[in-house]
């Protein structure tokens, strides 16, 4: 028995279904598409979430283009990873903070070309001293908060700055902590913007026939090497609060992977 293409058995990501908790789903037909042979249970899973993601971002959403300066927050972070990967493999450079200087050799053995330490390194004084007279115009931020707001003022005039997360509000109450705190001159003198990202928004939004060729293209990048996604680590879904705990420690390594056995 086979519907669009598909055959009982056959692995298979959902797209912007949601409830996928559980042993048995059901999605429409046009929402379902076949994972590559070749690829590992856990790429597949992650596929659709931060790959897809990092494609978004520097493709549709700010265009970086060979030879352009990409400067992102949280580099270490998947999607950080995989942006640099992105980078090397289209040509654009990519400018990468970091909150410990440990993680600085690991982005630089990834390829990024460049890093900024905000342990001991102000970060606007060195995408200043980085990036030169030309500055930087493109920017991804997943911290927020104050950081994210350094990165605002750091771009060059007419930059624009996508927001996809906020971290630095994790496990906040305080309102002032849940801000981001942009300088309304930097906004209106030097037409910088600042917009956010939300996949979820992306997924219900988006035209089908564009949709579908960003996914595609993403699939194509990961199944060919292209995107290399790290390994999750495997947990049984009976132990899914472990699971959580580890996705919310710092340096938890690969992301839990829930096992239905």
């Amino acid at each position: 028995m086979a519907t669009d293409g598909l055959t009982i058995g056959q692995r298979i990501v959902t797209v912007g279904v949601t409830g996928t908790w559980q042993e048995y789903v059901v999605a429409d037909a046009s929402r379902v598409l076949a994972v590559p042979a070749g690829m590992s249970n856990s790429t597949a899973a992650q596929i659709l979430s931060n790959p897809l993601t990092a494609m978004i971002l520097t493709g549709e959403e700010l265009d970086v283009r060979p030879g352009e300066w990409l400067l992102q927050t949280a580099a270490g972070s998947t999607v950080g990873q995989l942006v640099i990967q992105l980078g090397a493999h289209v040509g654009f450079k990519t400018l990468n903070v970091v909150r410990r200087r440990s993680a600085v050799d690991d982005i630089l053995a990834l390829g990024g070309t460049a890093v900024i330490c905000t342990e001991d390194e102000d970060l606007r004084e060195r995408v200043a001293e980085i990036s030169g007279h030309d500055g930087v115009s493109k920017a991804i931020d997943c911290v927020s908060g104050q950081v994210g707001a350094d990165v605002s003022r750091a771009l060059a005039p007419g930059g624009e700055l996508v927001v996809f997360g906020a971290l630095s509000t994790h496990r906040q109450t305080d309102p002032d902590k849940l801000t981001l705190p942009i300088f309304s001159r930097s906004l209106i003198y030097e037409t910088k913007t600042v917009r956010g990202f939300w996949l979820f928004r992306w997924f219900t939004k988006t035209p089908k026939d564009r949709m579908g060729a960003t996914i595609d293209r993403t699939l194509e990048r990961a199944d060919s090497g292209v995107l290399r996604v790290p390994e999750g680590q495997p947990i049984p879904v009976e132990k899914f609060s472990e699971a959580v705990y580890l996705a919310e420690a710092p340096e938890h390594g690969g992301k839990p992977l829930l096992v239905f056995e």
